[in-house]
């Protein structure tokens, strides 16, 4: 679980990221969540897109995502959705200190 001071760090590392996933009218699938864990071992950091034409509530298709990869949902803002987990060999970002 990240504190608030982990999160608002992650939320300006990914600030300058492009969205590299979409998620479109056929919704989440297997397919794409074992892709979207596989860039979360090389980045950690990761934005997703979720297109207008996607029928599910933006904030079910963030938990699904969240859930899915095993990643913690640092953000959903507007239809952008920032995914983190902490990579097993790739270690590149360093959160503050938890208190």
């Amino acid at each position: 679980m990240l504190t608030g001071k982990q999160k608002r760090f992650l939320r300006s590392e990914a600030h300058h990221l492009d969205p590299i996933f979409q998620v479109g009218k056929g919704g989440v699938n297997e397919a794409m969540l074992v892709q979207i864990e596989e860039a979360l071992e090389k980045r950690e950091l990761v934005k997703i897109s979720i297109l207008q034409n996607n029928e599910d509530d933006k904030h079910e298709v963030a938990e699904k995502l969240a859930k899915g990869t095993k990643a913690e949902l640092v953000q959903l803002i507007g239809h952008t959705v920032v995914l983190y987990k902490q990579s097993v060999n790739n270690k590149k970002i360093e959160l503050p200190v938890k208190r």
